[in-house]
Order: C-alpha cells, then structure tokens, then sequence
C-alpha cells in the first residue's frame, strides 16, 4: 500500500513529464527516456496514480441507479 505523500510525489514525476514533452522536449524517469511518441504511456500513468489518490485519501466513486417507477 502506497502512502499519501508517495502518491502525490510520483503523481508530480508524471505530471512534470507529461509538461515536458508537450513542450517538445524529452523526459527522463530512471532509465527510461519518454519523448512524444511516449505521451499516451505518460497519460496512463497520470490517470492510475489519480486513481491511488483518491484510494489513499479514501475517496469513494460514485455509483450511478436508475429507478423506473411502476404502478402496480
């Protein structure tokens, strides 16, 4: 289980990249070099560690019903 604060400072490392290349420019994490053909990955990642935020901060998804009203 991933605490808050590395959630937020590996949610900051996608987000810079992400910055990084839609200005053109490559981004580097670790070993991986990310360019622009790489964005889609960044995205992705961007999306699952919003997901872990809203986990470890105890955010619940709302859940959509439908009622249809019958006469009986």
């Amino acid at each position: 289980m991933w605490t808050e604060e590395e959630v937020k400072e590996r949610l900051r490392m996608w987000l810079d990249a992400e910055a990084a290349v839609a200005t053109g420019q490559a981004y580097q994490i670790g070993s991986r070099r990310l360019d622009r053909a790489n964005l889609y990955q960044i995205r992705e990642q961007i999306r699952f560690w919003m997901k872990e935020l809203q986990k470890v901060q105890g955010g619940r998804r709302r859940r959509v019903t439908r009622v249809v009203p019958r006469d009986l």
